[in-house]
C-alpha cells in the first residue's frame, strides 16, 4: 500500500468539477484507490462518495492505494490534488 498526504489546492470558485476530474483519473488506475480526510475514507472512484468528503482548499487530505499500479496512482492524484486549478 502506498498513500501520501497533500495539502489540497482547489481553485477559488471550485464546485463539482474538480472532485468529477479527480474520480476520472482514479478510475483510469486498476488498484484501489482512496481519499482520507479526518476520520471518514472514500473511494476516490466513487462519484458520490467524494461529493460527500466536500474538499475544502488547504485541507490536508490521505491518498492511498493498494494494487499492482497504486504508487503511480498516488503520484498522480496527489499531483493532481496539489494543483487543481
Amino acid at each position: 500500500m502506498f498513500s501520501e498526504t497533500v495539502k489540497v489546492n482547489l481553485a477559488e470558485d471550485a464546485e463539482a468539477r474538480p472532485v468529477a476530474v479527480l474520480v476520472q483519473k482514479a478510475s483510469q488506475f486498476e488498484c484501489k484507490v482512496y481519499i482520507q480526510s479526518g476520520d471518514k475514507k472514500i473511494n476516490a472512484k466513487s462519484i458520490m462518495g467524494m461529493m460527500s468528503l466536500g474538499l475544502m482548499q488547504d485541507e490536508e487530505v490521505t491518498v492511498s492505494a493498494e494494487g499492482d499500479d497504486a504508487e503511480k496512482a498516488v503520484e498522480t492524484l496527489s499531483k493532481y490534488l496539489q494543483n487543481a486549478k
